[in-house]
């Protein structure tokens, strides 16, 4: 993650080097060392270094990472010629190296060759089957082509060699979801919680599904969980104050002429009180327009 100091000197950076102070190398630099594209400035200067024979003969061995950067930045704005050209010089320097022919595979991607870029990448797993990036590739293709149970199949793969990825569960949960799977979008967010227990986004996320799925306990375990986010945001989250007073309405409607299965009736009915009073508070001071509609809407919930 780029810091609040390593922003601001980006920026200044960028300004400079905008401006004709010089600097256009360490920026680009910094760039790099922060893992950011800005791929239209990236392809600016860079290409005016590299066009440039005293300045690109200057850096030595670091025009080979120069032609690299500039060639994903070119992608990214979709001047696939320059792109083209950077990967040439890669192709003479490093014959057979793995890692221009990602690149090689990825400026297919970029000119819709999504057949080609497959095979591209699969030749490569097949040197390499721990490439993470590749494997990740794979993914967007599947996406990109609207193959949503491929990419979920290439994901699962992925996760059985990379478990700690926690974007790669994030990734197949909302996979999952646009597929309506609720139960295997759930055990996903399992797995982002008893990885990352303090990550109100999982807790929230893992609450919604279950309020989704139904069900007098997983709606019970729906409204522990939009507690818990409650108390991991300092009781800031309205999303899952909304939550809570959805889940005590879907469980009082469902536990009507049965044994209540939530034997804390009491508090689970001053839990909602406390939580309808903190969205209506919520909306007071930040949105005053909506707060009688909201009003109206908590108050015709059935408890």
């Amino acid at each position: 993650m780029v810091t609040k100091t390593e922003e601001t000197e980006l920026n200044q950076f960028e300004i400079q080097v905008e401006n004709g102070g010089g600097g256009a190398w360490e920026y680009l630099c910094l760039v790099r060392k922060l893992k950011l594209r800005r791929s239209e400035k990236v392809l600016k200067h860079g290409s005016s270094i590299l066009n440039d024979p005293r300045k690109r003969s200057a850096l030595g061995p670091d025009e080979w990472t120069l032609n690299e950067q500039v060639a994903i930045a070119a992608m990214d704005c979709q001047c696939l010629d320059v792109a083209q050209k950077c990967i040439k010089v890669l192709q003479k320097k490093f014959p057979g190296s793995k890692r221009v022919g990602r690149l090689e595979a990825l400026l297919l991607e970029a000119k819709g060759l999504w057949g080609e870029a497959e095979e591209a990448y699969s030749s490569l797993l097949e040197d390499n089957p721990l490439d993470q990036a590749i494997h990740k590739r794979r993914v967007a293709i599947s996406k990109a082509l609207g193959k949503p149970s491929i990419a979920i199949e290439l994901l699962n793969k992925y996760l059985q060699l990379f478990m700690a990825d926690h974007d790669a569960w994030k990734e197949l949960a909302e996979l999952y979801l646009s597929l309506q799977m609720y139960k295997q979008a759930a055990f996903c967010y399992e797995e982002l919680i008893l990885s990352q227990p303090i990550v109100p986004l999982y807790h929230l996320a893992y609450a919604d599904v279950l309020y989704t799925i139904g069900g007098i306990e997983n709606l019970i375990s729906a409204r522990k969980y939009y507690a818990a986010t409650i108390d991991l945001t300092g009781g800031k989250n309205t999303r899952a104050l909304l939550g809570i007073c959805l889940c005590a309405s879907a469980i009082a409607q469902l536990s009507k002429g049965r044994n209540k299965e939530d034997k804390d009736a009491t508090a689970a009915l001053e839990l909602h009180s406390l939580a309808a009073a903190a969205v209506e508070k919520e909306y007071k001071q930040k949105v005053p327009a909506k707060l009688q509609l909201v009003s109206s809407v908590l108050r015709s919930l059935k408890i």
